[in-house]
């Protein structure tokens, strides 16, 4: 069995995935693979290692396009490379399951397709609620994502202000981008689940 898990950042995929692990699966996480990937570029001038947010920043900081397509292209190399070991490395039988970063829906549709037709996609759903408390907990403390063409700014508006007006819209986006590329989805009450073990979930992807 071959599976991607997609979603909104902090609902479970990387839980899910390491339970996948656990229970035999091979275990393909594309945001460590993607930090390896930028390792150059994490270095502060004196030498010092940043972590992959300080480096993404945020929408309105000077060079944070150009650091967001530099992201989003070696996203593309490490799907291209998980792609390559399913095609030409994995044995038969052998049981894969690829954590996918939240921003997998930016990388193009030759690579989605790929990716769902290499492996079974899964999402994680979320609830109008948990929506709300992701964005007041974003709003409370605000962190760099993949905006893509979803953050506008105003004449008339701050910084966080913007941020606060655009982020229930990439939220909304991403959500229906993944149920549309999906082929099951796990319902929020479903994947939230500590006592459900990874046999339980294969078993509600059936």
């Amino acid at each position: 069995m071959k599976l991607s898990i997609v979603g909104m950042s902090g609902l479970g995929k990387s839980y899910w995935s390491k339970k996948l692990e656990e229970a035999g699966f091979k275990r393909f996480c594309c945001d460590d693979l993607i930090t390896q990937k930028l390792d150059g570029a994490l270095k502060r001038p004196d030498g010092r290692r940043m972590d992959l947010g300080e480096w993404m920043g945020f929408p309105y900081t000077p060079g944070y396009r150009s650091r967001e397509t530099t992201y989003l292209q070696k996203e593309g190399e490490v799907l291209k490379e998980i792609f390559d070991h399913i095609k030409h490395r994995s044995p038969p039988g052998e049981n894969i399951v690829v954590d996918t970063t939240g921003s997998v829906i930016y990388t193009g549709h030759e690579l989605i397709r790929t990716l769902r037709r290499l492996t079974r996609v899964v999402h994680l759903r979320t609830t109008p609620s948990v929506t709300q408390d992701m964005l007041s907990a974003y709003l409370a403390s605000p962190r760099p994502v993949i905006w893509g063409q979803m953050f506008t700014r105003r004449a008339d508006e701050s910084d966080e202000a913007s941020l606060g007006r655009c982020y229930p819209s990439l939220l909304s986006y991403r959500e229906a981008l993944y149920r549309r590329w999906a082929d099951r989805g796990v319902d929020y009450d479903v994947h939230v689940r500590k006592d459900l073990s990874a046999e339980a979930f294969l078993e509600r992807l059936a």
